[in-house]
């Protein structure tokens, strides 16, 4: 029988304060009876002598604080996992909200998941195709990373997750492969988005989706993403899946901690934001890998809106640190109407090397690759040069450059959200845009791949 407590001294926006209180351990799950009889939950945040802190998930609205009785239960927050999942949408808490059957739990997990042990680590070296051009050839997604997405305000980021969802791969395998989508603070239409998009293109059958919308609580939210990762990890190592975790948006999770923490009353770090933020975005993204042993993974893609499309601004800036690349939306392209809008020469892939070549892509992809960076780079450079100087400035070979640049963001980035194109088709498409250029120009590229993959008669 769990020991009842009636010493609630005081409720601080999400917060609550317990005293006289024995043996209780930090993390561990509460229950709160209200006065009602309605039982909330919640979490012990601090401990300190015969005192705690606790967060409540369905916040504190209601709560007579004389007639409040508190239950420790011994155990940290945990969610009942189950194959069953796989199909099925739930709240932030992990409680189905699609009207379909409850879960029956096969085990129940700890949220907090463990730290992969370094020595346990396997390298990331498997490719995963979105069907997107400029991340599949440009800013390649292995097996086992963490790749995010940089976004900012207005610019069309949930589309993108949606189709990375829905089109994510993995090539030349027969393994089972599923998608944990986990949504934070976004607002009902972006749900009714997403769910009605996963259910119209058939997404939904191989996907679990976590939905938190923007007016359920801000520690609800905090909870999300461990829900999707705890789902995740068991996916990938129980049931030997490749999992791909895609998280929108960071920046709600982290306002979330910030709005804690002022609560809290703790001391403020840059921004406002906790001086933990770093730690605790590490403990989110490093649940992204493969095990040795196991054939199971977990690939995330964290997505986040830069305020004030800031990347120097704290979220993007620990999140760069910590994770191995990304994917920065453009606002100029996204105002002259190419979708995905995705600015590929900031943007970066640190183990793309690691995931192509032959017997994964394709023995051309690592030098295209180059080359088209280089004469992307160039050909921008052609046309802020014409800017400024006119036309006539530029040499034969520059009006080139500047064809090619305006090709290849028509034609290869430029190529909607519902276009699903193989690598094979892909390097297919950069191999007819690189022909605009004189074979001159193609140093990075060596003689014998141009004559095996140049197109007839360029």
């Amino acid at each position: 029988m769990l020991k009842e407590y009636k010493t609630v001294s005081e409720v601080v926006g999400p917060l609550m304060a317990v005293e006289q209180v024995e043996g209780v351990k930090f993390d561990e799950l509460v229950e709160v009876q209200m006065q009602t009889g309605e039982i909330r939950h919640g979490q012990v945040l601090e401990v300190e002598g015969d005192k705690a802190m606790v967060q409540i998930f369905e916040g504190p609205s209601g709560i007579n604080i004389k007639d409040t009785k508190v239950r420790f239960r011994g155990k940290p927050l945990s969610l009942d996992v189950s194959e069953d999942m796989v199909g099925r949408v739930f709240n932030g808490m992990g409680r189905p909200i699609d009207d379909g059957p409850e879960i029956i739990p096969e085990t129940s997990l700890d949220v907090n998941g463990q730290a992969i042990n370094p020595i346990a680590r396997d390298y990331p070296d498997e490719f995963i195709q979105t069907g997107i051009s400029a991340i599949d050839h440009l800013n390649t997604l292995v097996r086992g990373q963490k790749l995010p997405v940089f976004s900012g305000s207005g610019l069309p980021h949930k589309e993108l997750a949606a189709q990375i969802a829905r089109q994510a791969t993995v090539l030349n395998s027969d393994e089972k492969f599923a998608v944990v989508f986990a949504a934070m603070g976004i607002t009902f239409d972006e749900a009714e988005f997403f769910m009605e998009d996963f259910r119209k293109t058939g997404a939904i059958d191989r996907s679990v989706m976590f939905i938190n919308l923007a007016n359920d609580p801000a520690i609800e939210r905090i909870a999300t993403p461990k829900m999707a990762l705890t789902t995740a990890e068991y996916l990938a190592f129980e049931k030997d899946m490749h999992v791909l975790v895609i998280m929108t948006d960071m920046t709600y999770y982290c306002e979330a901690l910030r709005e804690i923490s002022a609560a809290r009353r703790e001391v403020p770090g840059r921004r406002g934001y906790p001086g933990y933020l770093y730690t605790n975005l590490s403990t989110l993204y490093e649940r992204a890998g493969r095990l040795v042993g196991k054939k199971g993974s977990v690939t995330q893609i964290p997505i986040l809106s830069m305020p004030e499309d800031d990347i120097t601004h704290p979220i993007p800036d620990l999140t760069g640190y910590i994770t191995e690349g990304q994917i920065i939306l453009s606002g100029d392209l996204n105002k002259a109407g190419y979708k995905p809008p995705i600015n590929v020469l900031p943007s970066l892939s640190r183990l793309k090397d690691k995931g192509t070549g032959e017997g994964k892509t394709r023995k051309d992809h690592a030098p295209t690759m180059n080359q088209l960076f280089a004469a992307y780079a160039k050909g921008k450079e052609a046309k802020e040069l014409a800017v400024v100087l006119g036309e006539s400035a530029l040499s034969k070979t520059d009006k080139l450059y500047v064809e090619f640049t305006k090709r290849f963001e028509e034609e290869y980035i430029n190529q909607g959200f519902y276009t699903n194109r193989s690598i094979q088709e892909t390097l297919d498409l950069g191999w007819e845009l690189l022909s605009i250029l004189p074979r001159t120009e193609l140093k990075r590229i060596k003689s014998e791949l141009i004559d095996e993959f140049m197109p007839e008669g360029e």
